[in-house]
């Protein structure tokens, strides 16, 4: 397509996997606000494999989470399909990457394709490699730390990670935009649990065999190893419910110990979004405790199936202290547990009466919506990108001015500096 029949609202998006469930709901939430969007994106072997893009998209190749010599090498071949598509790129109104290594592909776009357009970093998750404190930590940290002088606006999903870890550690003092893993709200047409199965579930309710469930990437040897310990202890009591795909469980591990249990029972890979509703409608709770990197990463998130059980009207179980923990406390939408965790959820389903989990659960059910779904924060994000677009023509001062009125979208997010535009 020549340069001069492209929309100028086009925006670019540099994705680590075009299949993951974050992705397809971050392009359809730009696509509801008036952006075109273009995707280069490489593919993960993880779920959701059969998934063809009915968006723009420019294949990258393959990588795999965690392996980084790999990672570096994918980032390498992908370059000729960046110099090939460079004029396309031209006229973008916003480079928007998730990850480092789609920050690096991004500020090298941005020059080839002569583009003053912004460039958003945006990040679901602090790896432990840039938390480490080997010579291969520091130098990544280093890395990032340069580009981060290069960033226009930071995208974090939870205030935690701007807290700890880019204000803290990486003295980040840019704007920075909070855009939590709220569902995209089509969720409101996804199909439900039937009236039967409801039913079934009450009724379970009042027998004491409570049903807590593990959606999504399963992932964690010690989070898994403390199910399995749990399963063993409460046979009479909990059945552990888990949907998704094994990321950092051990694959013999995670059958061995479903042998072995006949309350631990995994029913398959499911449909982002779509299936959600029945999943839900089965559990009592949602197991919302991820023990992987409790120093960092699993102690700054605030996790995707936080928002799709407040959604459905399912209490979630925390870690007290950690971000999602402080979360369900200040809502009241379930409940945390500090160490020793397996006495403490060992102790809480032992003695757990049914009508206090009725009234807890009443009390998710009448949450307001918009603490689960996406609504004006991607409208501010979207404003900060219009907004920045006529400061860089100079028809005004623009982004101060939005950093200020966007303030007034923050919620619960504590504002750091005058440049927070947190949404």
């Amino acid at each position: 397509m020549e340069d001069s029949a492209r929309d100028d609202r086009e925006l670019i998006f540099f994705c680590p996997d075009v299949t993951d469930a974050t992705t397809l709901k971050r392009v359809r939430q730009f696509q509801d606000h008036g952006y075109p969007v273009t995707v280069f994106g490489f593919r993960r072997e993880r779920y959701n494999r059969d998934y063809a893009p009915s968006w723009p998209y420019v294949p990258l190749g393959g990588t795999t989470d965690g392996r980084y010599g790999q990672r570096l090498r994918a980032l390498l071949r992908a370059l000729p399909a960046i110099l090939a598509n460079r004029r396309r790129m031209r006229h973008t109104a916003i480079f928007y990457a998730r990850n480092i290594d789609q920050l690096i592909l991004a500020l090298i776009a941005r020059p080839l394709a002569r583009s003053r357009a912004p460039i958003a970093y945006e990040v679901l998750d602090i790896p432990p490699i840039l938390t480490g404190r080997g010579a291969q930590s520091r130098m990544l940290r280093a890395i990032e730390r340069y580009c981060l002088k290069k960033v226009h606006v930071l995208v974090v999903s939870s205030p935690g990670f701007h807290r700890n870890y880019y204000e803290a550690i990486q003295n980040y003092g840019g704007d920075w935009f909070l855009l939590e893993n709220k569902l995209h709200p089509s969720i409101r047409q996804a199909p439900t649990a039937t009236p039967e199965v409801r039913v079934v579930a009450r009724a379970r309710r009042a027998e004491r065999r409570w049903v807590v469930g593990y959606f999504g990437l399963i992932r964690g040897d010690d989070t898994f190893d403390l199910m399995t310990r749990l399963a063993e202890r409460l046979r009479d009591r909990v059945v552990f419910k888990f949907r998704g795909v094994l990321t950092t469980v051990d694959e013999r591990k995670f059958k061995v110990a479903l042998d072995r249990h006949e309350n631990m029972v995994y029913e398959g890979p499911y449909v982002p979004h779509q299936d959600l509703g029945r999943l839900y409608g089965d559990v009592d709770f949602a197991w919302a405790l991820d023990l992987e990197h409790i120093d960092h990463n699993s102690r700054w998130l605030l996790p995707c199936r936080f928002y799709e059980a407040g959604f459905f009207g399912v209490p979630c179980l925390a870690v007290r202290g950690f971000e999602v923990g402080e979360r369900v406390e200040r809502l009241g939408i379930g409940w945390t547990f500090r160490e020793p965790l397996e006495e403490a959820l060992v102790r809480f389903f032992e003695t757990l009466d049914p009508a206090e989990y009725e009234a807890r659960r009443s009390r998710v059910a009448a949450m307001p919506e918009s603490e689960f779904v996406a609504g004006d924060d991607i409208a501010g994000l979207c404003a900060w990108f219009g907004d920045h677009r006529k400061a860089e023509d100079g028809t005004v001062d623009a982004v101060s001015e939005s950093c200020v009125a966007s303030n007034d979208l923050a919620g619960h997010v504590p504002t750091v500096s005058s440049r927070t535009v947190s949404g």
